[in-house]
């Protein structure tokens, strides 16, 4: 099995919501979608108070090279347009659209205007990628990077490997895998699209070894593709992570500063691959995603396909309600996402996973001291120093901090997971990254 150096395996949680398959919930209430749902510019609102839109409409443009297409999920009135908070704790540009509940498609998209699975091959890679573009698809594993940028680097042609990340190494999260084990069929014909956008690429699908189901169905499908294989990961966090995905299946490093097309690899979750599908072929674009609602504190944990622009609050009090007021409620996984403070907010490209949990465990626990054991440093999938660094990140030393490499984190928290003292080491290194770089800009400027 493939794996890499450092990591830790913490309690997964998955049997929670593996089995459950996906519900589709209704868009209900009135939609509001940021313009921010993606890395780089936010996109520019091209819809103005009053219009009437439809289901498949972009209603905001990229603004910038790495942006992307805001589509609405819903047909209906724009209400207004106005600053909102996100579930990261943001305000941005929100486009509030009244839904009409008539589900009226834009005549671009629509079930009705699909093709069929071998139609797309007459298509140029060009095509695709504009299509992808089009349908407003962002990377579906968390970091929202827009798609049709990724897939269309400078040297397409020396990409020699792209990596399907079914890793999913994230406590509790299983909505990916639901992806592997209901939609494994779109899954293999969009491998066989980024097959036509790198023609000179390998496909490997590549999964822990804990979902052995999702291994044997998609070796199954696979079994006569000569470009397209499936990988068995060892089960570990954080396996998904870019860098941690491509060294070890092709031992090649990739670091902040660089990006994986320059060791001629792409990798894509299986949530975009199978988004890629939905766009060329079912012509069905990026309106909504799969989520895992899990822990304790919901009444009906399941994995669940929620229209981009819904409110949590509205979800939840009508799909997935509570059976206790939670005291954490987690935007993401356990290791990696960030405490929600409120569920007024919508639905958005970045949303992955809810996470409620009745009691806090964090509570039971003090900070101590650090008492040099180098756990930290042993589970660092980066190579790097914590405990030195978190000597700096208490005494501002950016200098010394940089110089351990301290902005190559990937604030994936096993530091802090195996810390004795309970240090809250990841906060405060993501708190130093930033620090470092405003004052690294400063220096260069002079200032």
């Amino acid at each position: 099995m493939y794996t890499f150096r450092g990591g830790v395996h913490p309690f997964e949680g998955k049997d929670i919501t593996e089995d459950k398959a996906v519900i589709n919930v209704s868009p209900k209430g009135e939609m509001v979608f940021a313009v921010d749902q993606h890395i780089g510019a936010p996109a520019t609102v091209c819809v103005n108070v009053g219009d009437v839109v439809k289901k498949g409409q972009i209603i905001a443009e990229p603004s910038g090279f790495i942006s992307a297409n805001i589509l609405s999920s819903v047909s209906g009135k724009v209400k207004s347009i106005e600053d909102r908070f996100s579930i990261q704790g943001t305000k941005s540009t929100c486009i509030v659209i009244e839904n009409d509940n008539l589900d009226t498609w834009d005549e671009k998209w629509g079930p009705d205007k699909a093709i069929s699975d071998d139609a797309w091959k007459e298509y140029t890679r060009d095509k695709i990628i504009e299509i992808v573009k089009d349908a407003g698809i962002v990377g579906l594993g968390g970091a929202a990077f827009p798609t049709h940028i990724k897939l269309n680097p400078k040297n397409f042609e020396e990409i020699d490997t792209v990596l399907i990340n079914g890793a999913e190494c994230e406590p509790y999260l299983t909505s990916d895998y639901r992806d592997m084990i209901e939609s494994k069929d779109s899954l293999i014909c969009g491998c066989k699209i980024l097959q036509k956008v790198f023609p000179n690429a390998v496909i490997k699908i590549c999964i822990e070894d804990n979902k052995p189901s999702a291994i044997k169905s998609l070796a199954e499908l696979t079994a006569n593709e000569e470009k397209i294989s499936i990988v068995t990961l060892k089960t570990k966090y954080p396996q998904g992570g870019e860098r941690q995905l491509i060294y070890a299946v092709t031992k090649r490093k990739v670091n902040s500063k660089k990006l994986p097309s320059e060791v001629n690899v792409i990798v894509d979750n299986v949530g975009t691959v199978v988004a890629i599908y939905d766009a060329v072929v079912r012509r069905i674009p990026l309106l909504g995603r799969v989520i895992t609602c899990s822990g304790d504190a919901f009444l009906k944990p399941g994995n669940y396909y929620v229209p981009c622009g819904m409110n949590y609050l509205t979800f939840i009090n009508e799909t997935c309600p509570f059976i206790a007021t939670p005291k954490k409620i987690i935007n993401g996984g356990t290791m990696m996402g960030t405490a929600v403070a409120d569920l007024d907010v919508p639905f958005s490209k970045k949303s992955n996973a809810l996470l409620a949990f009745i009691e806090d465990d964090e509570d039971i626990y003090e900070t101590t001291p650090c008492i040099n054991c180098k756990r930290c440093m042993d589970v660092c999938p980066i190579n790097l120093m914590p405990m030195s660094m978190m000597k700096c990140a208490l005494s501002l030393q950016y200098e010394e901090y940089n110089r351990l490499n301290g902005l190559e984190c990937i604030e994936c928290g096993c530091c802090t997971y195996v810390c004795p003292a309970k240090r809250p080491l990841t906060q405060n290194f993501k708190m130093m990254k930033k620090k470092t770089s405003e004052y690294l800009k400063a220096k260069e400027a002079g200032k």
